[in-house]
C-alpha cells in the first residue's frame, strides 16, 4: 500500500489554454437575437430573456424593480398562485433578475416541457396586469427589509459607499428609502411595463442539452410578433467627485464597524484592465492575499476582507470591504494603506506573482464546469461587446502579466487620495 508524504504538495499542471463551447448565433423570424450554448448530458434547459432596460431607465425609483419581480403575478387569463401552479406542476423554476443596467427573465426546465411552458412566459411578458394587491404586499415586505437593513452597519457602510462614488441619484448609486418605496404607484409599473418590456426587443440564451429543436420553439412563440423599435435609453452626467472625504456614520450601539473603501477603476477594455486585476488579486482578491495575510491571520482584525473590481454597463468599480471590532477601525485602515503602498514601492516576488496568477487561473478554469456556467462566460462578451478571444486568451493576458507592470498599475490606479472611503460605526 502506498503512503502518502502528506508534506509535500503534489504535483499539478498548469492550465495555459481552454476550448469553449461556443455560443452559435441565430435570428428570429422577427430579428431577435438568440444564442444556442449546446453543452451537458442532462435534459435540463435554461432559457434566458435579456432586456436592455433597468433602473437606469426608470422615471421613479423602484419602478424597473418592482415591474419586473412582478410580472408573473398575474394576467388577464391568470391570476398569480394559477402561473405559480402551473410552473410547480411541471418542476420549473423562474427568476427575475433587474438590475441597473438590465432586465433578464430566467427558466429553468426539463427539455421536455419547454413546448407548454413557453407560452405562459410569453403571456406574462405580454400581458401581466400587476394587481394592486401584490404590489402593496411586495412594498410592505421590501420596508419591512429596510428597516432591518438599515440597523446593519454592512449596510449603511455599503449604502453610502455607492453615493459617494457614483451619487445618490445615478442609477448606481440610489438605493431604496421609505420615501421612494412609497413614491410610485400600479400605474408607473404598467407605464414602464407597457415602454420598456411588452413588445421591446430583446436578447435570447439557450444553454443545456438543445439543438435547433428549441430554436424552432422560440422561434414560434417569441418570433412572430413585431417589436417596437428600441427606445432611447436616459442619459446621465458622469459625477464630478469633487475633493474626496472620508465619511464615517457613527453608530453607537454596534460593536462593529464596516469598512468600504473604493474607487471607480479602469473597464475590461481599457489596456491597464489585466495587471489591474493581478494588482486587486494580491491585495485582496483571495484568501492568500496580502490584506488576508496581515489583517486577519496576523493581526486577528476580522474575520475575512476583501478587495474587488465590480463592472457595469457604463462604469467599472474597485471595492475593498471588511467589518472589524470598533476599537481597531484605525488600525484596520491604516494597515490597508500599508499594503496598497508596499505594492506601489515594492516590486511583487517573483512566488507570489506566480501564486496569484494560476489561483486566477484555475478560478476562471473552474468556472467552465457547467452549461450555464459556459453560457455566462459567453453572456458577458456578447452584452459587454468585448472581443471574440476575450474568454479564450484570458489566461493567456493573465500570465503575461510582470512584476513592472503590477507596480505600474499599483501607483497609477491604486493611490489612497484618490479612494472613496466609508467606516459604519466608529474609529
Amino acid at each position: 500500500m502506498m503512503s502518502l508524504d502528506r508534506t509535500k504538495a503534489p504535483d499539478f499542471q498548469l492550465t495555459d489554454r481552454i476550448s469553449l463551447v461556443q455560443a452559435a448565433p441565430y435570428r428570429l423570424d422577427n430579428g431577435v437575437p438568440l444564442y444556442l450554448i449546446r453543452a451537458g448530458e442532462q435534459p435540463v434547459v435554461r432559457v434566458e430573456w435579456v432586456f436592455e432596460t433597468g433602473g437606469w431607465d426608470e422615471l421613479l425609483p423602484n419602478v424597473s424593480w418592482f415591474t419586473l419581480r412582478l410580472l408573473n403575478e398575474g394576467t388577464r387569463q391568470r391570476k398569480a398562485a394559477e402561473l405559480a401552479e402551473f410552473f410547480d406542476q411541471y418542476g420549473a423554476f423562474l427568476e427575475f433578475q433587474p438590475t441597473a443596467d438590465r432586465s433578464t427573465v430566467t427558466l429553468y426546465a426539463l427539455r421536455k416541457h419547454l413546448p407548454v411552458l413557453l407560452p405562459a412566459v410569453h403571456e406574462f411578458l405580454n400581458d401581466a396586469i400587476f394587481p394592486e394587491e401584490e404590489l402593496e404586499t411586495q412594498r410592505t415586505i421590501a420596508l419591512q427589509n429596510l428597516e432591518v437593513n438599515e440597523g446593519k452597519t454592512s449596510f449603511l457602510a455599503g449604502r453610502a459607499f455607492r453615493e459617494q462614488l457614483f451619487g445618490a441619484d445615478h442609477p448606481y448609486g440610489k438605493s431604496q428609502t421609505r420615501e421612494n418605496l412609497r413614491g410610485f404607484g400600479r400605474e408607473d409599473l404598467v407605464s414602464y411595463f407597457n415602454t420598456r418590456i411588452a413588445g421591446n426587443p430583446f436578447r435570447l440564451f439557450v444553454a443545456g442539452l438543445v439543438d435547433e429543436t428549441e430554436v424552432s420553439l422560440l422561434n414560434r412563440y417569441f418570433g412572430q410578433s413585431a417589436l417596437s423599435p428600441a427606445p432611447d435609453r436616459r442619459s446621465y452626467a458622469d459625477p464630478h467627485l469633487g475633493d474626496l472625504q472620508s465619511i464615517l456614520l457613527r453608530v453607537e450601539d454596534k460593536m462593529q464597524s464596516s469598512i468600504r473603501i473604493g474607487k471607480r477603476m479602469v473597464n475590461r477594455l481599457h489596456p491597464d484592465y489585466y495587471p489591474v486585476l493581478v494588482t486587486n488579486e494580491i491585495l485582496g482578491g483571495y484568501f492568500g492575499s496580502r490584506l488576508m495575510k496581515n489583517i486577519r491571520e496576523d493581526k486577528g482584525y476580522t474575520y475575512g476582507i476583501y478587495s474587488q473590481i465590480n463592472h457595469f454597463s457604463h462604469a467599472s468599480q474597485l471595492f475593498i470591504g471588511t467589518d472589524v471590532n470598533k476599537e481597531v477601525t484605525r488600525q484596520t485602515l491604516d494597515e490597508i494603506r500599508k499594503e496598497i503602498l508596499r505594492l506601489q514601492t515594492e516590486p511583487v516576488p517573483a512566488e507570489e506573482l506566480q501564486t496569484a496568477k494560476n489561483y486566477m487561473t484555475g478560478q476562471f478554469v473552474g468556472s467552465l464546469n457547467t452549461p450555464f456556467e459556459i453560457a455566462d462566460r459567453h453572456k458577458v462578451r456578447i452584452l459587454n461587446q468585448l472581443p471574440d478571444d476575450y474568454s479564450l486568451r484570458f489566461i493567456e493576458r493573465i500570465q503575461a502579466v510582470t512584476a513592472e507592470q503590477v507596480l505600474d498599475a499599483a501607483q497609477a490606479w491604486f493611490q489612497w487620495e484618490t479612494l472613496v472611503e466609508v467606516v459604519a460605526g466608529d474609529k
